[in-house]
């Protein structure tokens, strides 16, 4: 599509072809790209801001950096803010402060969930001790385990035994699934603590919990 076709679909009323617009600008440069998804993160619909995130995510430069801060806080949208989450971690290192902050402040499972991926391949142990401690200070579950989860990040690191007493302090929850995902990481530690924890855990009154348990031994 020629340049002077997507700026009109850009601002054409028809959602589908502004998205499609988005979608075509993927062939052009970056200095193109960026001034034109720039006049799009305030449109009206949440998908197409989505889009704009997406699409500052393969055009890395300052100016999309920047937009992209703007939008994890100010749109009032998580799915906005989860695709701008995954677009600024591509930025590399100088995103990790931004992240950490919008986790700590946004306790949306979309947006915490968004971060934990975008952070996988470039946060350090004491990014991923912290947010797996702040994911556990609230109240979604399917955070809850996926803090749980990144826990195993930790292994051979630092701060493992500080992941391995977060694990202790889990390992009694009343809430099985919470146990279950608990004796699912403990496996993977080698510590006399760590294996104490799961022998306990295999004498489990749930048997989702004692399933568990066996998963690490396959």
């Amino acid at each position: 599509m020629e340049i002077n076709q997507i700026k009109a679909y850009l601002d054409n009323p028809n959602p589908q072809n502004r998205i499609k617009a988005i979608v075509e600008l993927r062939n052009y440069p970056s200095n193109v790209v960026v001034p034109l998804l720039k006049q799009k993160m305030y449109d009206e619909k949440f998908m197409i801001r989505s889009f704009v995130a997406m699409g500052l995510g393969y055009k890395l430069t300052d100016e999309g950096f920047e937009i992209l801060l703007k939008l994890i806080e100010n749109d009032l949208d998580p799915n906005v803010k989860a695709e701008a989450a995954n677009s600024l971690a591509k930025h590399g290192e100088k995103a990790i402060p931004h992240l950490l902050e919008l986790f700590k402040r946004e306790s949306h499972w979309l947006i915490r969930q968004s971060i934990f991926a975008a952070l996988d391949e470039i946060g350090s142990p004491n990014v991923f001790i912290q947010l797996s401690k702040w994911g556990l200070e609230g109240d979604d579950l399917t955070v809850k385990l996926a803090s749980i989860s990144y826990l195993r990040k930790l292994k051979g690191t630092p701060v493992e035994p500080e992941a391995i007493n977060l694990l202790l302090e889990l390992s009694t929850s009343e809430i099985v699934a919470i146990r279950a995902q608990v004796a699912r990481v403990l496996g993977i530690f080698e510590s006399p603590k760590a294996k104490e924890a799961l022998a306990q855990l295999r004498e489990d009154p749930d048997h989702r919990v004692v399933g568990a348990t066996l998963e690490v031994l396959f």
